[in-house]
């Protein structure tokens, strides 16, 4: 499993420089003008002065090549410098490792609610196939999927912050704040676990080993948490990494409705603002995140099933 994981490691560094790449050249193939961007951000006037214009392209080099531009934007980015945003003109490593860290905390928050409601569901479900329980967490499950993040948060403020003054509908920093956009963002992730959970569940009590374990009398129920349930955690295990980074970059939604300081309002207001150097350094964080997050789900994955770890070592 160290060789396997040491390999996943060794394609990091290609990968992020694709994606570098891509993120840098992405402004330019869609036709962005990047310094007409800039003076947007600090001033008003919709036509900038060509004096100014071309004060600022030397400033930032742009009447230099685009390969040495993106060499030079590289490596600034590997010294841990991303540059300085065009709207507040302070550097934006602080800011952009702020709203990380709020973004991985409610991400890691939904991801747990997820694990801890959703598995058990499936599980639950697969116990009980074709029956009621089965059917009602089927129903649940697929309204989890359907319903978007920007249709629940208004929903979940007006029923619980609004109708009945339990949690503030708003900001970030305590507890009960939390509540809201959590539920919110692990919506999806929920119904999406007890689907994947049911699933591999029925698949792994069909395997020969299980049907021996119940022929010598191995208890149904213990068999399900024994058997079952634990190569079910596999395969919610392997997309957790992909659930994480999603939530990372996909949070925009709620942390705009709710008022947080994250990523995901960090990149809507870089966006609104035209801020270049804060949208594609939060672009490449959200990318860095889901290939560590990604080979770290796999190497759990495979320290839990003994047999996927046989299969791809071999």
């Amino acid at each position: 499993m160290t060789g396997l994981v040491g390999r996943r490691l060794l394609t990091v560094p290609f990968v992020l420089l694709g994606a570098a790449l891509l993120i840098f050249l992405l402004p330019r193939l869609a036709g962005v003008d990047t310094v007409r961007a800039v003076l947007r951000s600090r001033t008003a006037e919709a036509e900038p002065d060509p004096a100014v214009a071309a004060r600022v392209t030397a400033e930032l080099g742009l009447d230099r090549s685009w390969v040495e531009q993106f060499l030079r934007w590289l490596g600034h980015a590997l010294r841990g410098d991303l540059g300085t945003s065009f709207a507040t003109r302070t550097p934006i490593a602080p800011q952009l490792g702020a709203a990380l860290e709020v973004s991985a905390v409610l991400s890691a928050l939904a991801l747990l609610v997820a694990a801890v409601v959703g598995i058990p569901l499936g599980v639950r479900a697969a116990r009980r196939r074709g029956g009621l329980a089965d059917r009602v967490v089927t129903a649940i499950s697929v309204v989890g999927v359907a319903v978007p993040e920007f249709v629940l948060a208004p929903v979940l403020v007006l029923l619980l912050a609004i109708a009945v003054p339990l949690l503030p509908a708003t900001g970030w920093g305590t507890p009960a704040q939390a509540v809201l956009p959590v539920l919110t963002l692990a919506c999806f992730p929920v119904a999406l676990a007890a689907q994947l959970t049911r699933a591999e569940t029925l698949d792994a009590l069909a395997r020969p080993h299980v049907t021996v374990a119940l022929a010598k009398g191995l208890g149904p129920s213990r068999l399900v948490w024994r058997h079952g349930a634990r190569l079910a955690l596999t395969g919610v295990t392997a997309l957790s990494g992909m659930f994480f980074a999603g939530l990372l970059g996909g949070a925009v939604v709620v942390e705009v409705a709710f008022g947080i300081p994250g990523l995901g309002r960090l990149l809507y207001d870089s966006v609104i603002g035209q801020d270049l150097p804060m949208l594609q350094a939060g672009l490449l964080a959200v990318v860095a995140v889901a290939v560590v997050a990604g080979i770290g789900a796999e190497a759990v994955a495979l320290a839990l099933d003994p047999v996927a770890r046989s299969e791809a070592e071999g």
